[in-house]
């Protein structure tokens, strides 16, 4: 099983995509409650040059609030993770999600279990919609 769902987009720059992505998961019910500029991040700490990648910390709310009913100890798997990078060849930016399903198989709780589906299945459809 895989951890994430990845799609590559072209003809399409990168803040194009970062937004086409955020109204794609505003539409599944996600709102953005992080978002970290890698590129940013290493040239400021490290002084290094990094591709546009960019972390956006993703959560539906409703559903972030029945895994931690389920299972009190879940935020530490929260939010989930969807990144938005520019492709090693310059020719496209691909957008890839976490699978909440293949992280959280670790917790033994079969009612986080389906809500981690509901997840994996909304934020398979944002990638696929791209």
């Amino acid at each position: 099983m895989s951890y994430y769902f990845a799609k590559t987009l072209s003809g399409k720059s990168f803040n194009d995509v970062i937004v086409q992505v955020t109204d794609a998961l505003k539409d599944e019910g996600f709102g953005i409650l992080t978002e970290i500029d890698v590129r940013a991040t290493m040239k400021k700490k490290l002084d290094q040059d990094f591709r546009d990648y960019r972390i956006l910390g993703a959560c539906n709310p409703e559903l972030a609030h029945q895994a931690l009913q389920a299972e009190d100890k879940i935020g530490t798997m929260l939010p989930c993770n969807v990144i938005v990078q520019a492709t090693g060849d310059g020719n496209g930016v691909e957008v890839a999600a976490v699978d909440p399903a293949a992280s959280m198989q670790a917790v033994d709780n079969p009612e986080l279990a389906h809500i981690a589906e509901t997840v994996r299945d909304k934020l398979k459809h944002v990638i696929d919609t791209l």
